[in-house]
């Protein structure tokens, strides 16, 4: 399979570019500055592209079976990165025939009906009120993607850390997680694995996919 990956540059991005070669993928990142990408492989294609330059995603496009979506900013300025440029992804998408598209979000835009008091309480007050332009953008990127009439799949994760798979995690599709662990976080390697994962499970088409430990 030819698998697409934007924010290939990105903690998590990358480990799914290095899992989807593992997994013996041709993969193709497409980041706005190639030369701060270092990962290599026989069957990876580096390609410059910016999601919000629409035109610079089509030839980049063609002929990929998935796309899999790991963008993110690292300030809290409004943002568009997640919409806008979701959106310009699967308008390419269309213009190339790709219907599948698993794209990350964060499980701080639903939190599950048993989130732990003290989880609730500094997500609500204090993450939600420092990262209030992503996460409205997140939740705008969600409104574009169910909407989009593509086979996709949100992934919302909780807190993250760095480090490789651990290969073991909780899914739940279309339902709240249940018993949430509090503020553990999940790793990139994990999370990057539950993407692909996804890939092809059909019960989570059209789905929103938690993920936690």
């Amino acid at each position: 399979m030819k698998a697409i990956v934007f924010g290939a540059t990105g903690g998590t991005g990358l480990q799914v570019v290095k899992q989807l070669l593992d997994l013996d993928y041709q993969v193709t990142a497409v980041v706005r500055e190639p030369s701060r990408f270092t990962e290599n492989g026989k069957k990876l294609h580096i390609v410059q592209g910016d999601v919000l330059n629409p035109s610079s995603l089509l030839k980049p496009m063609e002929g990929a079976d998935v796309v899999l979506s790991a963008l993110g900013v690292n300030h809290r300025k409004p943002t568009n990165v997640y919409s806008e440029g979701t959106r310009n992804i699967m308008n390419a998408m269309r213009h190339a025939g790709t219907k599948r598209i698993v794209c990350l979000s964060a499980s701080t835009l639903a939190l599950p009906p048993e989130t732990p008091l003290l989880s609730r309480i500094i997500t609500e007050q204090i993450v939600m009120r420092l990262f209030k332009n992503l996460y409205e953008d997140m939740a705008r990127m969600e409104h574009e993607i169910k909407n989009s009439g593509l086979d996709w799949t949100i992934i919302r994760p909780p807190r993250l850390v760095d480090g490789p798979p651990k290969g073991h995690y909780r899914v739940a599709v279309n339902e709240p997680m249940k018993k949430p662990k509090g503020l553990q976080g999940l790793t990139r390697g994990d999370l990057a694995s539950c993407m692909i994962e996804q890939v092809h499970h059909p019960n989570s088409i059209r789905g929103i996919v938690e993920v936690t430990y």
